[in-house]
């Protein structure tokens, strides 16, 4: 029974992950390549984004992460992004021409952007996600019980600042 609803958790985070991935495909396509290469690359880049984007789902309600902060799950994102991408370019691309290390070092830098949209899109995402699956797990009810306290905060702090 926890399993499952651990593993609710983990929707709103995989769905971000697996549209960033194809939206790579979509950009390869827009690159000029055929369809079987574009695909090819969306789901080699879909598949580790969307597991890594419903592990943070499910570490999110383990109270591993918190709703709000940027911090751990930049940290998160620094090795999670490059781990997905060296998926995608070993099963796809060329991209490793330099060796490992300068594209694991320069996928890092590029993942902070991934993970400020990630992050933006999850905290507009999982409290609707939450509201849904309250009423039948304990662990949404008690992450939103988080996000309405993390709200109420900034409401108040947010009414001193008037």
């Amino acid at each position: 029974m926890g399993g499952r609803h651990s593993l609710e958790l983990a929707l709103p985070g995989a769905s971000i992950g697996a549209v960033a991935g194809a939206m790579a495909g979509g950009l390869t396509l827009f690159a000029g390549q055929p369809i079987g290469m574009a695909t090819l690359s969306a789901l080699s880049l879909a598949v580790p984004l969307a597991l890594f984007g419903g592990l943070y789902g499910m570490l999110l309600g383990q109270g591993v992460f918190r709703p709000g902060t940027f911090g751990p799950v930049g940290i998160y994102w620094i090795v999670a992004f490059p781990v997905s991408r060296l998926v995608q370019e070993s099963l796809y691309g060329v991209g490793l021409a330099e060796g490992v290390l300068p594209f694991l070092g320069y996928q890092a830098m590029v993942s902070v952007g991934f993970a400020i949209g990630f992050v933006w899109i999850h905290e507009r995402a999982m409290p609707h996600w939450l509201m849904r699956r309250a009423d039948d797990n304990p662990i949404a009810r008690d992450l939103l019980g988080l996000y309405v306290r993390h709200a109420s905060l900034l409401q108040a702090r947010k009414g001193r600042r008037r």
